[in-house]
């Protein structure tokens, strides 16, 4: 293991992937993460999977092998199969840490963010095609999706909830994870190995502050430029503490065996090369918490990040350094709801270009 990724781990940070491909698996790229960088769970999304099947050759035996079926039938395999097989990978892993870490997450269909009923009914269809105890169903934090989160919980699903940009959204999140373990906890389902993240995203933030800082273009401005992400994610921090430390009905579910929701941050690969390369890693470093991180996030860490505590003691600073933002007129909720409307639609396009290659692909192998 690196110096930095092992004092990461120690400070209460788990390390994931945010990438998978049958290459990846298959070339020991993913065990040899595993070995010497602490990574211990795999995240994925429709854009991972379109770079992965895009490419020609690593899918082409199995292609082969289904034949010339529909284009969602041939994606359905394809990525259930990695999955599977990355989560048998960690299997070890997730038994050490009673399911906490060892997870793999894949992804409803992004067209269906808006409608609460497919997404329950898909999420049902990937867990059991997937029929591994350590994957993660992968929903959207729309507000559609919300109830669908609270429902597949309630089946005793563990469910990877993605795309949250605000504090507000985020406090919903929490209450329908509460309210999905309530229920299966009603349900009869053991809570013990029902896992769930949070996947608040980062460095997008940063992006669509800083563009609206440039354009005040005070020093003042300037001074709050790649302090937004940080700040915003700092406080859902809080927000987690507080929450599950002062919930009545999560106590109750806690003495049952029920395992907090952890917070996730996700798109942690820095965007704006004036920042330095590990810097949403570094700066949010503390315990309960899961990282996932690309690659070159990954090896940036390795190479020269701290991994030292730096969250305890940050909030009444993460708190001024957003009232200044409202100060400056930044409607920061604009800015949130933006960003979770073109997440879905970056996520549906890829989806969309997944659908053009793998049908490329069907017909490829079928001559």
């Amino acid at each position: 293991m690196t110096e930095a990724t092992q004092r990461t781990s120690d400070s209460g940070v788990s390390i994931w992937l945010d990438d998978l491909s049958r290459s990846r698996i298959e070339s020991g790229s993913l065990q040899d993460l595993i070995a010497n960088k602490n990574v211990v769970g795999v995240t994925t999304n429709p854009s991972i999977f379109q770079k992965a099947l895009a490419e020609v050759g690593p899918y082409d035996e199995q292609l082969k092998e289904l034949g010339k079926v529909d284009v969602e039938t041939a994606i359905r395999e394809l990525t259930t199969t990695d999955v599977r097989n990355a989560t048998d990978i960690f299997r070890e892993i997730a038994e050490a840490t009673d399911f906490v870490d060892g997870r793999v997450s894949i992804e409803v269909d992004p067209r269906l963010a808006h409608e609460t009923e497919a997404t329950e009914v898909q999420a049902v269809e990937l867990w059991e095609k997937v029929n591994r105890p350590n994957a993660m169903i992968k929903i959207p934090a729309t507000l559609e999706g919300l109830p669908a989160i609270t429902a597949t919980l309630a089946k005793g699903i563990s469910v990877n909830v993605t795309l949250i940009f605000s504090l507000e959204r985020y406090e919903q999140v929490i209450d329908a994870f509460i309210e999905g373990i309530a229920q299966a906890d009603a349900n009869g389902h053991d809570l013990k190995h029902i896992g769930s993240v949070a996947s608040f995203f980062v460095s997008r933030v940063d992006t669509a502050v800083d563009a609206k800082l440039e354009e005040i273009g005070t020093d003042e401005a300037k001074a709050l430029e790649g302090k937004a992400a940080i700040a915003n994610a700092r406080i859902a921090y809080e927000l987690f503490e507080n929450k599950f430390a002062n919930d009545p009905r999560w106590a109750a579910l806690e003495a049952k065996g029920a395992k907090k929701q952890r917070p996730l941050w996700a798109s942690t690969g820095t965007k704006n090369p004036n920042y330095s390369d590990c810097v949403y890693v570094d700066e949010l470093v503390g315990p309960f918490i899961v990282n996932t991180m690309p690659e070159k996030t990954l090896n940036a860490l390795a190479d020269h990040g701290n991994g030292a505590p730096t969250i305890a003691g940050t909030y009444e600073e993460s708190h001024a350094v957003m009232d200044k933002l409202a100060e400056l007129g930044i409607d920061f909720k604009a800015v949130t709801d933006k960003l979770e409307a073109d997440g879905v639609a970056a996520f549906i396009k890829s989806w969309d270009s997944v659908l053009t290659d793998v049908q490329a692909g069907i017909d490829r192998v079928n001559g």
